[in-house]
């Protein structure tokens, strides 16, 4: 698989064999969705040789493997996708074309907040390692995302302790100014 960065996004696209067509969408043109012929007949009526028939059940599964394999991306992007499947094409000896790489547009900004990065750290990651045997590139934007992750638990995690520490000082001063907090400012604490 290869990765394609376009601005925050990233997009999955294994590219196990050369295409010699390329088409966008879930199934590129109507009527050429998993090996459908553009105006010819199915079946070998062709007089296809040995070689090409192993040649096209080759492709049929590769096929199958590519588009099973994008779905699975887009199946558990939901709410990071930013594109569906789009396919790259090879026009198999009995003239129909297969699909034989793809990609999925997934956002792999981090949120606004630490929370929303953890949040979509995990989607991300999902998304991913949805396929049944993800790629180096999936395994890759999955690390990114595990990275990413942590840098917002850190994050959580200094903010928790600074509220923490913030916290005995906060308190002593209401039980100093008889129960209600004082105005900023208005105090002074002298016990040192």
């Amino acid at each position: 698989m290869s990765v394609s960065s376009v601005g925050s996004s990233l997009s999955f696209s294994p590219s196990f064999a050369a295409p010699t067509s390329r088409a966008g969408g879930a199934g590129g043109r109507p009527g050429e969705a998993q090996g459908e012929v553009q105006g010819k007949p199915q079946g070998n009526a062709q007089g296809l040789s040995e070689a090409d028939l192993r040649r096209v059940e080759q492709l049929k599964q590769r096929d199958r493997e590519v588009r099973a394999h994008e779905m699975a991306h887009v199946a558990a992007g939901a709410g990071v996708v930013t594109s569906g499947a789009s396919y790259s094409f090879e026009t198999g000896p009995d003239g129909r074309r297969y699909a034989v790489g793809g990609e999925v547009g997934i956002n792999v900004s981090p949120g606004r907040t630490p929370e929303e990065t953890l949040s979509r750290a995990e989607k991300i990651r999902a998304a991913a390692l949805a396929p049944a045997d993800p790629s180096g590139q999936d395994r890759q934007i999955a690390a990114r995302a595990a990275s990413m992750a942590a840098e917002a638990r850190v994050e959580l995690a200094t903010r928790s302790r600074d509220e923490d520490a913030a916290g005995p000082a906060q308190a002593y001063r209401v039980a100093e100014s008889g129960g209600r907090a004082p105005a900023t400012g208005s105090a002074l604490d002298t016990y040192a």
